[in-house]
């Protein structure tokens, strides 16, 4: 069996020919067209045509997907997409098509949960930290999309009163993602923000600058309040920690770190979560949006 598998980002689309067993028989990766609907249709179709034998096409891809209806309800950054069916027109030029489409967080937990971190565990949920936070909430082993598919879009809970005059300064996804973590460094040390990334941000925390010491410390405190929250309301057994800024041991180390400390100051009942990295990085999507595929054609 061999599946054209595919992971849409806002700048480029990654292809790999795969197996049932996850591996990766060969890839590339093209710009995403920013164009218009047509043109990605037109993408996906020349990635498929371009492996022979393949028995079907599995994407992964941000925004809220209907995956029941073949519909990006919203896209990310390709707004073009927003509110329109890409299984239907991709169908329209590939006929027999075995298709599925996911978000691509959910696509990252459904690898955590189907051969990852999470594989042991009934319930888990996995945070994804880049621009933004990827969530997905794997429940008694099975992805948990929701009424509007749109279960564990955590980027957009909202951490204040004040959120809906100034919604975007304070959803949680704009406060912890790895770009304001590089903001309030290069703050602290009166540096411009484009001379700060991440990985001259933890080339100073490894080599113990202090200012870059505590601001991981109030990042990942503001991390560890969320994951109460999440924890109180689902009460999963263990929280997988994911993107290129999990492979920093030191990272997850301060996240398990923050969580201790709220625990000791609260009186409140909270079942400590166990803190784990994800398995897969860069490649976690394809994996996802292969065992969702998986997953849908199992019969």
């Amino acid at each position: 069996m061999k599946i054209s598998v595919i992971d849409v980002g806002g700048t480029f689309i990654k292809y790999a020919c795969m197996n049932e067993k996850s591996e990766i028989l060969s890839r590339g990766k093209i710009p995403t067209p920013m164009d218009s609907s047509e043109d990605f249709v037109n993408a996906l179709v020349e990635i498929y045509n371009s492996t022979p034998e393949v028995e079907g096409m599995a994407i992964s891809l941000p925004g809220i997907i209907d995956t029941k209806n073949g519909r990006c309800v919203t896209c990310g950054a390709l707004q073009y997409n927003n509110d329109f069916y890409l299984e239907r027109a991709v169908r329209e030029k590939i006929s027999d098509l075995k298709f599925s489409m996911e978000n691509d967080a959910k696509c990252a937990g459904m690898a955590e949960a189907s051969v990852g971190s999470l594989q042991d565990v009934e319930d888990g949920f996995v945070l994804v930290f880049g621009t933004g936070i990827g969530g997905a909430f794997i429940k008694n082993h099975t992805l948990h999309r929701g009424h509007h598919f749109s279960a564990g879009e955590v980027s957009f809970i909202l951490t204040d009163k004040d959120a809906p005059q100034m919604i975007n300064e304070f959803r949680w996804g704009n406060q912890c993602g790895v770009p304001q973590l590089c903001a309030l460094y290069a703050e602290k040390k009166h540096l411009k923000v484009d001379e700060v990334d991440g990985i001259k941000f933890f080339e100073a925390v490894n080599s113990g600058d202090p200012v870059a010491l505590k601001c991981l410390e109030l990042f990942t405190k503001r991390i560890a309040v969320q994951i109460f929250n999440i924890q109180m309301l689902l009460d999963p057994q263990k929280f997988a920690i994911g993107g290129g800024i999990s492979e920093q041991q030191i990272f997850i180390d301060f996240i398990r770190k923050s969580i201790d400390a709220l625990a000791a100051d609260t009186d409140l009942y909270f079942p400590k979560p166990e803190i784990v990295p994800c398995k897969f990085l860069n490649d976690a999507n394809l994996i996802g949006a292969l065992q969702c595929y998986l997953e849908k054609y199992s019969d």
